[in-house]
């Protein structure tokens, strides 16, 4: 597949960044106040305490940039948990919702003073060894119960967040299904690692697997989820990885070098049982720069359009960029404008929903050209 056959002049990738307002077309932005309630305060990795690097400020630096940017920014408003019910298990999510009032209550907060809400025991098939996996009475064992993974801490308003983010995703596929042809999701905690029953990699509710049914809801027969993120979406592709209704694909540093999430994300994962084929994952080498990162999207780009899908999902994870401090990739803001025209050039109602992106400096220019890339080619083909 050819770049050009989309209407993308593929030379410009190494093109020098230049910066035109004028040029930046206006992508409806949905946000909230309550996503900015989670401070995780902490990562612990591998048994070290880390600062957290999922912070309240990665929200508001894209907001400011895509408010002076033009871009007209609403309020989400509230939905019911009818389409999170069917997304995640309902004790998931009661977990979510209570767990760090449990935490408080049972006197965690001064003995031993931890603060945040940390697994220290999971029950893995490994440790059960064919017993039933049963709910445990203590607080602290049911934080592994849920969380697969020591950084993905739970405080006060993480709930709240996590929450917010879902109406904010829901208020954002309601105006596509209503007709608008590109919604941006500023979210925040992200959610592509979160599978049915399970939690992690700073990730609370799965938002793009919600938008994907919540577009499937308002009509659309298939829907594909294009995940952008340096990191697999581990959750995403388990949740849709048996339904042919619903397309996901992604390219992502190889988890097979050493990155998370370590144990899915490899390119022989392609669905099972009625999914088989509605699954596309095209892992790439540490280092990898631009044409590379394209020509795996090209890859991913082409393969949706065969699905035949009539709305997309983005999964928008700008953590790839060269100066990001959590992945070894390294690609560019032309890069990544690019990858916006690469999708947009599809010409269907498309979602973009915030994943990852963790350099403070660059975040919100990154997010702007990727939505100016997904508006401009959605423009010129719609």
């Amino acid at each position: 597949m050819d770049s050009r056959s989309l209407g993308v002049d593929v030379d410009a990738v190494d093109a020098p960044k230049v910066w035109d307002a004028a040029a930046v077309t206006h992508a409806l932005v949905v946000r909230s106040d309550d996503c900015l309630l989670h401070v995780p305060a902490a990562e612990i990795w591998v048994g070290v305490r880390l600062p957290g690097t999922e912070v309240p400020e990665r929200a508001t630096l894209i907001e400011d940039t895509l408010r002076a940017a033009g871009h007209p920014i609403i309020d989400a408003e509230a939905h019911d948990d009818d389409v999170l019910l069917r997304i995640h298990d309902p004790h998931l999510v009661e977990h979510l919702r209570t767990v760090y009032g449990r935490w408080v209550e049972a006197g965690f907060l001064s003995d031993p003073g931890q603060d945040r809400v940390v697994p220290y025991v999971m029950p893995t098939p490994g440790m059960l060894d064919g017993l039933p996996e049963r709910e445990p009475t203590a607080v602290h064992a049911a934080a592994g119960r849920w969380c697969y993974d020591t950084m993905t801490l739970v405080g006060p308003g993480t709930w709240e967040a996590a929450r917010g983010a879902v109406d904010v995703t829901l208020t954002a596929a309601a105006h596509v299904v209503a007709g608008e042809s590109l919604v941006y999701a500023l979210v925040r905690p992200p959610g592509h690692h979160v599978t049915r029953s399970a939690f992690g990699g700073s990730c609370y509710l799965n938002n793009a697997a919600i938008a994907a049914q919540a577009l499937r809801d308002g009509g659309h027969e298939r829907v594909a989820v294009i995940d952008i993120d340096a990191h697999h979406g581990n959750g995403t592709q388990a949740l849709f990885y048996e339904r042919p209704d619903i397309f996901y694909g992604s390219l992502h540093v190889d988890p097979g070098a050493g990155w998370f999430p370590h144990y899915a994300g490899f390119a022989d994962e392609h669905g099972r049982l009625d999914g088989i084929g509605a699954n596309l994952n095209v892992p790439l080498a540490p280092g990898t720069g631009d044409d590379r990162w394209l020509t795996a999207l090209e890859q991913i780009v082409e393969a949706t359009r065969s699905h035949g899908v009539s709305a997309v999902v983005v999964s928008l994870g700008v953590d790839a960029a060269a100066d990001d401090p959590e992945s070894p990739l390294h690609i560019t803001h032309a890069g990544y404008e690019m990858s916006g025209r690469l999708i947009g050039a599809l010409g269907i109602p498309m979602i973009a929903v915030q994943e990852g992106g963790y350099h403070l400096d660059t975040l919100g220019e990154l997010v702007l050209v990727t939505l100016r890339g997904l508006d401009g080619a959605v423009s010129d083909t719609g």
